[in-house]
C-alpha cells in the first residue's frame, strides 16, 4: 500500500469551517467545507472529511492523466464519476435521515399519529431519492452544497403535499424534520471516499458505453488511489471559534496570522489584506514573505460582516446570494446610518415604509459595510499596491464593486486581488505553517 504524507490546515469560522490538505511540497492538493456548528468537533470533522474526499479525487486525476491509456479520457471521466459519487453519498444520507425520521417519530409526542407518520415519512425520503437525481445532475444548479439546505427544501416541499390536515399536519411534520436532521448533519464517515467511490464508478461505467474497453484499467487507477494511505503528519487550526478547536495549543494559530500568509500564498506580491467572515473584519499589513507587520480587527458584533448581511437577507426574504446582484440594480443608493445588526432591521422596515426601493437600500448598506472596513484599513496602515481581499464577503459583487470605488477614490488605482478560492485562506495558511511546524 502506497502512502503520501499530507499537511492539513483547519479555519473554524463563525458560519462555515473550512480545511485545506497540502502535500509534502507545499502544493494545495483538496480542500473542505461545512456549515459550523455548536460542536466544533463535528464542524472540524466534516470538513476534514471533504477535504480528504477532494484530495482523493485530485489524486485520481492525477493518475488518469499520467496513464497512457487513459489521459485521454479524463475530462469524460471526472465530472460523472464525481457527481455519481455525491449522489452516492446523498442518497445515503438520506437513508440515515430515514432511520431518525422513523425513530423520532417512534417516541415523545409522536406516537399519538402511530403508523400514519412512520408511513408519510418514508413516501417523503422515497421521494427525496429519486429527486436526488435531478440535484447531482450534469445540468443541475444547485443554491447549496449542503445537505442540510437541499435536505429541508426538499423534505418541507413535499411534506405539504402529503400533509393531512386532521392527520399528520405539516406542522407536525416540519418538527419532526428538525429533531431528526441534527444527528444526521452531524455524522462524519472516516472512510467516505473508500465505500462510496465503487458503486459510483459502477453506475459510470454502466451509462458509459465507450469506457467500456479501459474498464479495468480505471477501476485500477481508482482502486489504487482508494487504498493509498494518507498520513496526517501536522494539523494547525485557525478562525473565530479555534480556542474549542480539538487540538493541542500548540497546534493552533492566530488567524491574523494564518490569513497573512495565506492571501501571500494566493499572491505573493500582497501587501494588504482586508477579510469580512461571518462575525468579523480584518485588516492586515504584511511584508514581502507573507509575515504580518500590523493589524487591525472589529471582533466586538457582526455589524458590517457576513452575519449581518444574513440578516437583512433574513428580513427581505432573499438569499444571501441574491443581495450583491440586487444592490447592482440601484439607481439611487440610499445613505445608511447604521450597520448595526440589532437596529438593522427598524430601519430596513422604515425605509421600505417610505417607499425606497430595495435595491437602493441594498447599495448603501454595501457602502456602509464597506465604510467600516475602510476605517480599519486606515487605522492598519493604509491600503498598498497589491490589496487582496478576503472571506465570504468578497464573493458578494456588490462589496466588491464599493470596496474597489472607495479605494480609488482613497489611495488612487490598486491592484485588487479577488481569488474564487478567497473563503479558504484562512485555512491555507495553517496548512502552511502546519508544513513548516513538522518534526519531519
Amino acid at each position: 500500500m502506497s502512502q503520501l504524507e499530507v499537511f492539513v490546515g483547519i479555519d473554524l469560522g463563525s458560519t462555515t469551517t473550512k480545511a485545506v490538505v497540502l502535500n509534502g511540497n507545499g502544493e494545495l492538493i483538496g480542500r473542505g467545507i461545512t456549515n459550523s456548528r455548536s460542536n466544533y468537533d463535528v464542524a472540524c470533522a466534516i470538513a476534514r472529511q471533504e477535504a480528504f474526499v477532494a484530495t482523493r479525487f485530485n489524486l485520481t486525476q492525477a493518475a488518469l492523466s499520467a496513464h497512457p491509456e487513459l489521459a485521454a479520457r479524463v475530462d469524460r471521466l471526472l465530472p460523472p464519476l464525481s457527481r455519481s459519487f455525491r449522489l452516492q453519498q446523498h442518497r445515503d444520507q438520506l437513508e440515515r435521515l430515514r432511520q431518525a425520521l422513523v425513530e423520532v417519530a417512534g417516541s415523545g409526542r409522536y406516537r399519538v399519529y402511530g403508523s400514519d407518520i412512520i408511513a408519510v415519512v418514508n413516501v417523503i425520503v422515497d421521494a427525496m431519492s429519486v429527486r436526488a437525481s435531478k440535484h447531482f445532475s450534469a445540468l443541475s444548479t444547485r443554491k447549496s452544497d449542503f445537505f442540510r439546505d437541499l435536505a429541508a427544501a426538499d423534505y418541507m416541499q413535499l411534506a405539504d403535499q402529503h400533509a393531512a390536515p386532521n392527520g399528520v399536519t405539516f406542522d407536525v411534520l416540519a418538527s419532526l424534520f428538525d429533531a431528526a436532521i441534527l444527528p444526521v448533519e452531524n455524522s462524519a464517515s472516516e472512510a467516505l471516499f473508500e465505500t462510496h467511490i465503487a458503486p459510483a464508478l459502477d453506475r459510470v461505467l454502466d451509462r458509459s458505453t465507450d469506457l467500456t474497453p479501459v474498464a479495468a484499467s480505471i477501476r485500477g487507477v481508482i482502486e489504487q488511489v482508494r487504498t493509498m494511505c494518507l498520513h496526517e503528519v501536522f494539523t494547525v487550526g485557525t478562525g473565530y471559534g479555534r480556542q474549542r478547536l480539538p487540538f493541542p495549543k500548540e497546534q493552533i494559530r492566530s488567524e491574523i496570522l494564518c490569513h497573512g500568509l495565506g492571501a501571500h500564498a494566493m499572491f505573493p506580491a500582497t501587501r494588504t489584506v482586508l477579510d469580512i467572515g461571518g462575525q468579523d473584519t480584518k485588516a492586515i499589513q504584511v511584508d514581502a514573505d507573507g509575515i504580518v507587520t500590523s493589524f487591525q480587527m472589529n471582533d466586538r458584533c457582526a455589524a458590517g460582516c457576513g452575519r449581518y448581511l444574513g440578516y437583512i437577507a433574513d428580513e427581505m426574504n432573499l438569499g444571501l446570494h441574491e443581495l450583491g446582484p440586487l444592490a447592482q440594480q440601484s439607481k439611487c443608493q440610499v445613505k445608511i446610518n447604521s450597520t448595526c445588526t440589532v437596529f438593522a432591521g427598524a430601519e430596513l422596515r422604515e425605509r421600505l415604509s417610505l417607499g425606497q426601493r430595495r435595491e437602493d437600500i441594498l447599495a448603501g448598506l454595501h457602502r456602509a459595510i464597506i465604510l467600516r472596513a475602510m476605517s480599519l484599513l486606515a487605522r492598519s496602515g493604509g491600503v498598498s499596491d497589491e490589496f487582496t481581499f478576503t472571506g465570504g464577503v468578497a464573493r458578494n459583487p456588490a462589496a466588491v464593486e464599493a470596496l474597489t470605488t472607495l479605494i480609488r477614490e482613497n489611495y488612487g488605482e490598486r491592484r485588487l486581488n479577488i481569488s474564487a478560492d478567497s473563503i479558504y485562506t484562512g485555512a491555507l495558511g495553517a496548512a502552511l505553517f502546519a508544513l513548516r511546524a513538522s518534526p519531519c
